[in-house]
């Protein structure tokens, strides 16, 4: 299965501006969009020992289920190509932020983010070892995405780009995980808190006047905070330029409602220009049933007020069983998502329960 969520699989957890002004035609593309169909997607790591045979059989399956697009999470044009034989959509899912090839960590430990603290996620990463998250403020990590994103989107087989991990890391996790790493986050702890490179403070100066060190609290900086997030929602930017540039949509998985993205990893997706974005609503990561599923859908609707489509990013394990997963699904869609993006084991009987959802709300 996906390596997407390595820390959500070890830890049960999810491990994306002012100047972002959102596009006229966007909002008019969506709502003609509503009028069509929901959409449905699956997140997935392509395996290389399916055959061409098994790929066949499970890519009709989503299709007749309702699903119209895959997420795949490494590059597989055999995967790929098989997915649009049966109607589906594949995009390129790609970490962002979150970046800890050896090859760049060897060439430009300089990029990575720093914490209050004064450690750096090139050789003392936060959390997990492959937590590993690049600076958003340097041109040099802006430049090294979109080239990365770029050869990514110049493939005939490729219909979009998905986003993931396009956020600082967590300064705050899930209320789940805090016994899991024995750690209480009632506050904004320094080792978490990111980033403080010299890069970052030079830019904060400039624009507020303002020496970062000379705060007592920087955590509680109101400008500090719209600083972050306004260099993550640049990196956004630029990689959305890319996509407009091959004319291919661009999405996100992102955290599970404004609030919470702003709070616990300083992610501001209600003012991305996006194509669609997929909050990862996993209710079991904050000890919430399936009924804040609905909540959580509700307020980043209303947040994103017709911009771009939502769809709801369901983890399918927090479920107890197939009943309780079309609930989730019913749940989303009767509170406004535009479809449901699913991760984990995918099942005939999910497929199941995605169908009898889609047949209720039509």
């Amino acid at each position: 299965m996906s390596s997407r969520r390595k820390f959500f699989k070890s830890s049960m957890i999810a491990g994306a501006s002012l100047a972002l002004l959102p596009a006229a035609s966007n909002a008019e593309n969506y709502l003609a969009s509503k009028k069509k169909r929901l959409k449905n997607w699956v997140w997935t790591n392509p395996d290389p020992k399916d055959t061409d045979e098994q790929l066949a059989e499970r890519y009709r399956k989503y299709h007749e289920a309702g699903i119209h697009a895959i997420f795949f999470e490494s590059d597989s044009e055999r995967h790929c190509r098989a997915a649009k034989a049966n109607k589906l959509e594949a995009h390129r899912w790609i970490w962002t932020m979150n970046r800890g090839e050896k090859s760049l960590l060897d060439a430009h430990p300089e990029w990575y983010a720093v914490s209050r603290s004064g450690k750096s996620c090139a050789d003392q990463p936060p959390y997990v070892n492959y937590y590993r998250w690049l600076c958003p403020s340097r041109e040099e990590v802006k430049q090294y995405l979109e080239n990365d994103y770029e050869a990514a989107l110049k493939k005939d087989y490729v219909d979009g780009i998905h986003l993931d991990y396009v956020r600082f890391c967590d300064v705050i996790l899930p209320v789940n995980l805090w016994d899991k790493y024995d750690i209480v986050q009632t506050s904004e702890l320094p080792e978490y808190d990111f980033c403080y490179c010299s890069v970052c403070k030079d830019a904060y100066k400039k624009e507020y006047g303002v020496d970062i060190d000379s705060v007592q609290y920087p955590e509680a900086s109101p400008s500090w905070r719209v600083f972050r997030y306004q260099r993550v929602n640049q990196v956004v930017e630029r990689l959305t330029a890319v996509a407009e540039k091959y004319k291919k949509p661009i999405t996100a998985a992102v955290f599970p409602t404004p609030d919470i993205a702003h709070r616990n990893v300083k992610q501001d997706w209600v003012n991305w220009n996006l194509s669609g974005v997929c909050p990862m609503i996993y209710h079991g990561f904050y000890k919430e049933n399936v009924s804040w599923i609905g909540t959580a859908v509700k307020e980043g609707v209303k947040a994103l007020n017709g911009k771009f489509p939502l769809y709801a990013g369901l983890y399918i394990p927090d479920f107890k069983n197939d009943a309780e997963v079309q609930k989730g699904i019913e749940i989303a869609l009767a509170n406004g998502a535009s479809g449901v993006s699913l991760f984990g084991n995918v099942t005939d009987t999910v497929l199941e329960g995605l169908k009898n959802a889609l047949t209720k709300k039509s």
